[in-house]
């Protein structure tokens, strides 16, 4: 195993997922013990010069590193591991599309039919596929959802190892880290991620499904896994994790709407990702259909949660800086949402999620900003933009009630950021969006706005600014 350390100088990396993918590695590397050879050094090639011995590697989860592999030329590349859809299983779904379009549903029916999950026979549990409409609730008006906190790992010395290490480095001039410190959420070892998953499925699977969709503001996990990043470490394996899943229904313990709802995100959504990450060209990753071109502001790149008066965004900014993390609403809704109203540059956002986010990966980045965030790709992941103005983010949240904005009104001091910004993208993109035919009614209702022009002048007026 090699930890190379100029990884983390190359990019500013969250402190929070430094310290969860060094403490991951030498933790599996102590369990190991005379198994591993485990060498520190400043880049993968300085370790690799001069070695001799016939090597083999998983699949890696970058193109880069992908590239890099193959220039040595004698590396054997093995299958990906982690997946419970291979290769060649995306490759003949994909032949059996013909030239229809490659869309997540479809691709995730075929799996469950493939592998046997929750089917009754040949029909799918309950008669439906999806519980989808039934899971986007409101919040509760309670504070939280009243569910337990998750099960928190305990830092040992490998962890206190790792803290001093990045801290010197950072003293050194050597890295440049962004967030704050703070104890590590996130599973490490085989031993804390199978914890995670027992404890997720025992005290938050059944709440998960009817407010996947919703915020609140004292409540950050809510009933949400945290399984993400442990999946994506390799230390659980998608099977494995669906089956718990599915057997908590069928013995009475889960709702089927929870449990779907959760499948559908391990192996429908994480996976269809996984595989048209390689599918798509390389050059998927430059695309920019909307011509956004507006660089990510210092204050939204720095997480300057303070100088940002939206209670929302603010906050999701505050959940990035302090955890390295936010759940998938707020990252598409909140965070994504604002970038693509004020036209910043896509590539840019995409390196950003993927630095700040514990579980952000170039594979799991690149298509969710540039096609699901951004609708950079022009409609190849998503068919229409995921844009949506402070209407949306009152009824699904709670952060409205406290905000010094108001959601309804888009001029005027306290205009919301999200209302305004809404209708200056409609604006800004309308011939773009013109023939897409979920997009007609919400063109047409800027024919409707007597005060459009003052719109467009104050949001020219706000620019890169803080909202």
């Amino acid at each position: 195993m090699v930890e190379a350390r100029g990884v983390f100088a190359r990019r500013r990396f969250h402190r929070a997922k430094a310290q969860l993918v060094l403490s991951a590695m030498r933790h599996r590397a102590a369990e190991l013990g005379d198994q591993c050879t485990y060498v520190r050094a400043d880049t993968y090639a300085e370790v690799l010069e001069g070695f001799d011995e016939p090597l083999s590697v998983c699949h890696p989860t970058s193109h880069a590193a992908l590239r890099f592999v193959h220039g040595r030329g004698d590396v054997e590349v093995v299958p990906a591991r982690g997946f419970a859809t291979s290769t060649d299983d995306f490759d003949r779904w994909v032949r059996s599309r013909g030239r229809g379009r490659l869309l997540m549903g479809d691709f995730y029916r075929d799996t469950r039919r493939r592998l046997g999950i929750l089917m009754d026979g040949e029909e799918p549990a309950g008669g439906k596929w999806s519980y989808d409409a039934d899971n986007q609730k409101p919040p509760p008006r309670s504070a939280t959802l009243g569910v337990p906190e998750p099960n928190w790992p305990v830092e040992d010395e490998i962890d206190a190892e790792v803290r001093h290490d990045l801290d010197r480095w950072e003293r050194e001039g050597r890295v440049t880290l962004l967030g704050s410190d703070g104890p590590r959420r996130f599973a490490a070892t085989r031993g804390e991620s199978l914890a995670s998953l027992a404890d997720f499925i025992t005290h938050r699977l059944t709440g998960f499904g009817p407010h996947e969709d919703a915020m609140l503001s004292a409540d950050p996990w809510m009933a949400h896994s945290l399984l993400s990043a442990p999946l994506n470490l390799g230390l659980l394996d998608p099977i494995e994790v669906i089956a718990t899943a599915e057997d908590a229904y069928r013995n009475g313990l889960a709702p089927l709407g929870s449990v779907e709802g959760f499948i559908r995100q391990v192996i429908g959504w994480r996976e269809f990702v996984w595989h048209l990450y390689w599918h798509l060209p390389t050059s998927y990753r430059t695309r920019n259909e909307l011509q956004a071109r507006n660089p990510v502001p210092g204050w939204f790149a720095d997480l300057d949660a303070e100088s940002v008066d939206a209670a929302c965004l603010s906050d999701a900014l505050v959940g990035v800086r302090d955890r390295g993390w936010v759940h998938h609403i707020p990252r598409l809704m909140v965070l994504g949402n604002y970038a693509m109203q004020h036209g910043w540059d896509p590539a840019e956002v995409t390196d950003w999620f993927h630095r700040a986010f514990v579980d952000g990966y170039d594979w799991v980045m690149v298509p969710n900003v540039i096609g699901m965030s951004q609708f950079a790709d022009g409609g190849v992941m998503a068919t229409k933009p995921y844009v949506a103005g402070g209407a949306y983010i009152n009824r699904m949240s709670d952060y409205c009630s406290s905000c010094v904005y108001d959601p309804r009104k888009r001029v005027g001091q306290d205009a919301c950021p999200f209302t305004a910004g809404y209708w200056a993208f409609l604006h800004r993109n309308r011939e773009r969006l013109a023939t897409n035919p979920r997009m007609g009614q919400a063109l047409s209702g800027l024919d409707r706005l007597s005060d459009l022009d003052a719109l467009i002048k104050q949001e020219a007026a706000r620019g890169p600014t803080a909202p």
